[in-house]
């Protein structure tokens, strides 16, 4: 491995600066986790196929052609366009692997390893190498070999099947939260990997197999264990919980809506004493949050009828004021125009070479000591191939362009 001071593009004061990632995955989970560590001063390298690119650059809309998703999925990236099944781009991307601590890739279990590239080959290159390998199912099993998507893994987590009104079809998200959820894990998957092998004597890297479903079935909950211990399948319930109530969005008079939680009996209490029903809290089903949910319509028949009299402004400064769990209904426009998100900088404006002042997430965490921050927007295919090969590997101009006319680089 290169050290540090050898490395190319400063990344800044994040804690992991000095880091190298090279981010062979596409779409949206193997991204994501590289974009997260690129955030936070990892120097990540983007791996493309020269030709087609990354499918994620046609993911979203787009403006003049230029795609919007890729600017922030691609931020802090260098890009180099790269054909691995090419023999001579496989030599060059072993090459590169040996300057890199952390690998991240998504191909289909075997598919590295038919070009020359599997773990094996780079980890004698290499041996600290930390390798995050996603994939829909894992490295093994009977659904190894399957194409895995982020809805394959909503639906099989129990995702679907959860989310949607009782008497509805099970219903899938509008977006990429599989995905989402994976990528987060396997940025924290890849850390703690690197933190093994800086501890380790050897500084030996070791292999992170992640799939997209197990993430997802984390977050849908304990329902294996219900069924497990009690035989007991879960249903759909809408936005209803059967832990407690009430638990809903409301309309508002003006035509929003709001959501209420009352996971703590406290609060529950504060709403029902807001809304001028004090009566309800001194009934023995009250006093916890499974009797509450088994009493869900009458509560929301009090709750739904006081929120509908009044605004949303008005719901939420009176919920605020009480002390009681409430909060809008945002779609984008609301969530750009909101004092709280941008005071606090969740979205925050950068320069790019396309847009100019272009709005977008900020740094997923706030770290007092070693921040992140966004040093560059997502750029075009191979902006940076001639200088991570040529000017980091020592590619000769002669042999990239000869590389460059068979399109085994862009």
């Amino acid at each position: 491995m290169t050290t540090p001071e050898q490395r190319a593009p400063d990344g800044g004061a994040g804690p992991l600066r000095g880091i190298r990632v090279i981010d062979a995955s596409t779409i949206l989970a193997g991204p994501l986790c590289a974009q997260l560590l690129g955030d936070f001063g990892a120097d990540v390298v983007k791996i493309e196929h020269p030709v087609a690119g990354d499918g994620m650059r046609g993911h979203g809309e787009s403006k003049d052609g230029v795609p919007l998703w890729w600017k922030e999925i691609s931020r802090n990236k260098r890009t180099v366009g790269l054909s691995l099944s090419d023999p001579d781009g496989a030599a060059l991307f072993r090459r590169l692997a040996g300057t890199a601590d952390i690998l991240v890739e998504n191909f289909r279990p075997g598919t590295l390893e038919r070009w020359g590239l599997g773990p094996d080959v780079l980890h004698g290159i290499n041996p600290g190498l930390v390798i995050v390998r996603i994939t829909g199912f894992g490295q093994s099993g009977p659904y190894a070999s399957r194409a895995g998507f982020g809805t394959l893994a909503e639906a099989m987590s129990g995702f679907a099947h959860l989310t949607g009104e009782a008497d509805g079809p099970p219903t899938l998200p509008a977006f990429g939260l599989a995905d989402t959820i994976c990528g987060i894990a396997a940025s924290s998957a890849a850390t703690m990997a690197l933190y093994h092998r800086d501890r380790d004597p050897l500084r030996r890297g070791q292999v992170v197999d992640m799939s997209l479903i197990e993430p997802i079935m984390a977050a849908v909950g304990p329902s294996p264990t219900v069924y497990d211990q009690l035989g007991i399948v879960s249903r759909r319930h809408g936005n209803r919980s059967t832990n407690n109530a009430p638990r809903n969005t409301y309309r508002t008079r003006d035509g929003h809506w709001v959501a209420v939680s009352t996971s703590a009996q406290r609060i529950a209490e504060r709403v029902m004493e807001l809304i001028g029903h004090q009566e309800v809290v001194g009934e023995e089903w009250f006093a916890t949050g499974a009797g509450r949910a088994e009493h869900a319509d009458l509560l929301d028949d009090l709750v739904g009828g006081w929120i509908a009299e009044r605004t949303r402004e008005g719901v939420i400064a009176e919920f605020t004021a009480a002390g009681a769990a409430v909060a809008p209904v945002y779609d984008a426009r609301d969530l750009v125009e909101d004092p709280h998100i941008r005071d606090t900088g969740m979205l925050t404006t950068v320069e790019d070479d396309d847009f100019g002042p272009l709005l977008m997430h900020n740094v997923m965490w706030r770290m007092s000591g070693t921040p992140g921050r966004i040093r560059f927007t997502g750029r075009h295919l191979g902006a940076d191939t001639d200088e991570v090969l040529t000017g980091e590997l020592g590619v000769s101009d002669e042999e990239l362009t000869d590389l460059r006319q068979r399109r085994v680089v862009f």
